[in-house]
């Protein structure tokens, strides 16, 4: 049986690559700006894959970090990846060759047109179009902004150092309306802002990780359209009440 892409998903997957693909063109120029060799940003593209480990290790190293503090950010930036394996890894196949390139296109949107997906093959298909797809956009991304940095010289005049937080906002915000995720970044941004004049560059950035548990506390549970209108009828009167009203 013919496996044809879904023509929605690859709607989506084109979409969702043009935009990686532009935070790769911001991702090259910025880390040549930031010192880091053509070679050595473009290599580390395609062997780490992860745009939020990569744009974390450039800044806090271009800050005067150290390599460990960098390392480390990355790391604990990734460890979702471990619970998104678990959710997807079925879709990696039985040998180790595909496994092994499986497990490196594993990012968020892979998964998560993975699991939107109710057949099992159409699981697999998604993973793969979509993994491939990305990793594709984002490294060719990387290869042209290295490039065009160079021909630019300063690629902060072009404001491409703010496309990446810009994104990453832009993915956030739908989340902070709910109440427990708006109270870790509320309580994120409070740890690292008091902690970034006393720690060296990088650190703040973990530290920030110790408002994970305000997830645990219980949320406060805002009273609903149907219990305010209860509140504010008056109580039920009885056919004979009303009869004799």
């Amino acid at each position: 049986m013919k496996r044809i892409v879904d023509p929605d998903l690859a709607r989506d997957v084109s979409a969702i690559a043009a935009a990686t693909g532009l935070v790769g063109v911001s991702f090259g120029a910025i880390a040549l700006a930031a010192g880091t060799s053509p070679w050595l940003t473009v290599a580390m593209s395609m062997l780490v894959f992860a745009a939020a480990s990569q744009f974390t290790a450039v800044a806090v190293i271009a800050s005067g970090g150290s390599l460990v503090a960098a390392v480390l950010a990355g790391l604990l930036l990734n460890v979702r990846h471990i619970l998104l394996g678990l959710a997807a890894g079925e879709q990696l196949g039985r040998s180790w060759a595909g496994r092994l390139i499986g497990s490196h296109l594993l990012v968020d949107e892979s998964v998560a047109f993975t699991l939107a997906q109710s057949d099992p093959r159409r699981r697999r298909l998604a993973y793969w179009t979509t993994g491939l797809s990305l990793f594709v956009a984002w490294n060719v991304g990387v290869i042209v902004g290295a490039l065009a940095g160079r021909a630019v010289g300063d690629p902060h005049a072009l404001g491409l150092d703010a496309a990446f937080p810009a994104a990453l906002v832009a993915l956030l915000l739908p989340s902070l309306r709910q109440q427990r995720p708006r109270r870790v970044a509320l309580v994120a941004v409070v740890v690292a802002l008091a902690t970034t004049p006393l720690v060296p560059a990088g650190l703040p950035v973990l530290l920030a990780l110790l408002a994970l548990p305000a997830a645990l506390l219980p949320s406060r549970r805002p009273a609903t359209a149907e219990g305010s209108a209860d509140s504010r009828e008056p109580p039920d009167t009885s056919p004979t009440d009303r009869r004799t009203q």
